[in-house]
């Protein structure tokens, strides 16, 4: 097979990884479609999905472990992977850190960090060791062994061994999976201030949205083989680009609405004004002719207030500490949810009393037609 030539758009002076139009198939099995996105340096990526959604697949490619059938990569502007054309792992100056960490078992921690600086000089060695060490919060751990410290202090010996070398790029492939949900959300933002305060350009695959939060700056969600919206945490609540997204990301129930103009909807709780990022219905050219949508509610859109008129029944309740989470049933037999301060504490069957706080309207299409 020839090489592609190169590409003639030239990447960002500061860019250090660009994936472009990628596709990778085993067989007749598409697993990665035309996906693209690109990082800066110092910059945290997320790729979150679904089980099986290939983003595993798209680390992997990234790594050089597996081969490309179509687009290409770029590592700090230069091409790594194309149809017949891999530059292999070790190659590329990437940090990896595993699901299982991987560490060495036989070797100390300071052995352990140090493992891919051999070519270095003992003295620098030690000294690169001793500044990741401190980086990540385990000078007091060097002499020890892996089996000798907890499962969070493996992950930041993970952590530092990828970061050891000065990569170009570091890979993150489910880093928390193996750990108990508090430590997670724990580690979570200390490997994002570790990674930041290393200057390091990462990447980093997982399904836990909460970590994706936490930890990137840019977050890809993607479903079945494509990245269906990259954009900042934020914005993939706030303002997601399709049903999907709005489905996966958060919390939430679609209500159906009638579209009433341009930048109005009303739902059986009032109506909303805001940009409505809805095509109306097929055939229909302008908003304002009884077009149908359904609206995006999430928990905090949803407001207890004893005052107002509007009730709704408390059919279930999930207790957060300082929130409650309240599924309410409506007049109408629809449920929404309700995060609510936790010394609002309502039985089940009661009625209270709720307000609409929407600061974004988000509608799509209706799935099914109106009654």
């Amino acid at each position: 097979m020839t090489e592609l030539a190169q590409s003639p758009v030239s990447p960002g002076a500061h860019t250090v990884l660009e994936v472009r139009a990628l596709e990778q198939a085993y067989g007749s099995h598409v697993v990665v479609k035309q996906l693209s996105f690109a990082l800066e340096h110092g910059q945290i990526g997320c790729i979150l999905g679904p089980s099986g959604c290939g983003k595993t697949t798209l680390l992997r490619c990234i790594a050089g472990f597996e081969p490309v059938s179509a687009g290409e990569i770029l590592i700090a502007g230069l091409r790594v992977s194309s149809p017949g054309m891999l530059v292999p792992p070790e190659e590329r100056r990437i940090g990896m850190v595993f699901q299982d960490y991987a560490l060495f078992p036989h070797l100390t921690i300071a052995e352990n960090i140090g493992f891919g600086l051999r070519n270095l000089s003992r003295a620098a060695r030690e000294a690169r060791v001793a500044e990741l060490a401190a980086l990540v919060g385990l000078s007091e751990s060097l002499k020890c062994y892996p089996h000798e410290i907890s499962g969070g202090q493996q992950q930041r010996v993970a952590l530092a061994r990828a970061l050891a070398p000065r990569p170009e790029l570091l890979l993150m492939d489910e880093p928390f999976s193996n750990l108990d949900v508090e430590l997670r959300e724990r580690l979570s933002l200390e490997v994002r201030e570790i990674i930041k305060a290393s200057g390091a350009t990462a990447v980093m695959v997982t399904h836990d949205q909460n970590e994706a939060f936490a930890i990137a700056d840019e977050i890809g969600i993607m479903n079945e083989g494509r990245i269906l919206q990259w954009d900042s945490a934020y914005n993939l609540y706030h303002r997601p680009s399709s049903r999907f997204v709005a489905d996966f990301v958060g919390q939430g129930v679609f209500l159906p609405a009638k579209v009433l103009g341009e930048h109005r909807v009303e739902i059986e709780l009032g109506v909303l004004d805001g940009a409505i990022p809805h095509d109306c219905s097929a055939g229909c050219d302008t908003c304002g002719k009884g077009c149908r949508a359904d609206v995006l509610l999430r928990p905090d859109d949803i407001v207890h207030d004893d005052a107002s008129s509007l009730q709704a029944e408390v059919v279930h309740k999930a207790f957060r500490g300082a929130e409650i989470l309240y599924t309410l049933r409506l007049v109408s037999g629809r449920k929404v949810l309700a995060m609510v301060p936790s010394h609002h504490n309502h039985a089940l069957g009661e009625q209270i009393g709720i307000r609409l706080d929407v600061d974004h309207v988000v509608a799509f299409q209706p799935q099914t037609p109106a009654p």
